[in-house]
């Protein structure tokens, strides 16, 4: 797709949106500290970190979760 000729978002076929989706991906990847996070990132993660010290949430082990799940269903 090339971007001088890309339609509007809502004029393109499913598959040209993920194409689209990919290319983006790829560029702004392959250069990470090129932009930064937002700022609304960095305050939720500030009010989880909190919650985890407070003791408000617990985080659980994926291995441990997994086989919750993996016992629920047999």
């Amino acid at each position: 797709m090339d971007v001088q000729t890309i339609p509007a978002i809502e004029e393109m076929t499913p598959a040209q949106r993920v194409e689209l989706m990919e290319e983006l991906w790829r560029v702004m990847s392959s250069s990470p500290n090129e932009s930064e996070p937002p700022e609304w990132h960095l305050r939720v993660l500030e009010e989880r970190q909190r919650a985890v010290t407070n003791g408000d949430v617990e985080y659980l082990d994926f291995d441990d979760v997994k086989r919750g799940l993996e016992k629920l269903i047999k």
